[in-house]
């Protein structure tokens, strides 16, 4: 399986949890704490399956270099980093969201778990615009290991 299968395969991961953390988030507000605990636990399965592939991705295959215009490439960067640190943030806010419903601590719950949505949210649109600039605007750059990806070297 080449890189780029992989790479939609763990983008539309990413795009259903985003989608599925959104409805689940809509349920909340409605009042359907049912459905939205079935959404959010969903969303963070395709979260987890989004992680495994990629990582799967970076270590057996490595990742790709951005194949675009020279001039745009510091504008990716900066893009790409914006997107690493959310990428970072997100997971541990996602934790401690789930760790405080399962302790039942909803008070706690309530306060992290729109910052958690949000930050995830723009995470998973960030994600899916890495992939679109990285294999579908433009000519898909070479496979290299992740420093090599990232720094260019």
């Amino acid at each position: 399986m080449e890189g780029s299968t992989l790479a939609l395969m763990s983008t539309s991961c990413t795009a259903t949890s985003a989608v599925l953390m959104a409805i689940g988030w809509v349920m909340i507000r409605r009042g359907k704490v049912d459905a939205h605990r079935r959404l959010m636990i969903a969303s963070v399965a395709f979260a987890a399956l989004f992680f495994i592939l990629y990582m799967v991705r970076t270590i057996f295959i490595g990742n790709t270099d951005f194949g675009g215009p020279e001039a745009w490439r510091p504008y990716y960067k900066a893009f790409l980093t914006f997107h690493i640190i959310l990428t970072v943030i997100a997971p541990v806010l996602a934790v401690m969201t789930l760790y405080y419903a399962a302790k039942k601590r909803f008070d706690k719950h309530k306060k992290i778990g729109p910052w958690t949505a949000r930050i995830w949210l723009i995470t998973a649109v960030t994600g899916v615009l890495v992939y679109l600039l990285l294999f579908q605007i433009f000519p898909e750059g070479k496979t290299t290991n992740l420093f090599r990806a990232y720094w260019g070297f």
